[in-house]
């Protein structure tokens, strides 16, 4: 069963973020908040596919950056002690969005067997 839903949080590279880190902190912590409310739980293992939605794009190095606060956000949410773990696999994807308007769409899809 696939599962489709938004996080409406505006995410940043924070590799290349100049901010306070007080700020930050705040940042991160309401991004991982809000993806915990809002992505449902899901049966294991499962592939979750995130794509972040802004005006702008980042390197794919600075993308994962930015959504570690939301991935880390879903694991709390699947139950995971470790968003390591083998029985989740995060993919990670980007797309220009109209201007002022910030998202995660995510997506979940069971595992094939062979990739368990």
């Amino acid at each position: 069963m696939t599962t489709v839903f938004e996080i409406p949080v505006k995410t940043v590279s924070e590799a290349n973020s100049r901010d306070h880190w007080r700020q930050r902190a705040r940042r991160t912590k309401a991004n991982r908040k809000a993806a915990y409310l809002i992505a449902p739980p899901h049966p294991l293992p499962v592939v979750v596919h995130m794509t972040r939605i802004s005006a702008g794009t980042l390197d794919d190095d600075n993308l994962r950056g930015a959504l570690k606060a939301v991935r880390d956000g879903i694991a709390d949410r699947l139950g995971l002690q470790d968003d390591s773990d083998p029985r989740v696999r995060f993919e990670y994807d980007q797309r220009v969005g109209r201007r002022g308007y910030h998202a995660i769409r995510v997506r979940y899809e069971p595992m094939a067997a062979e990739d368990t």
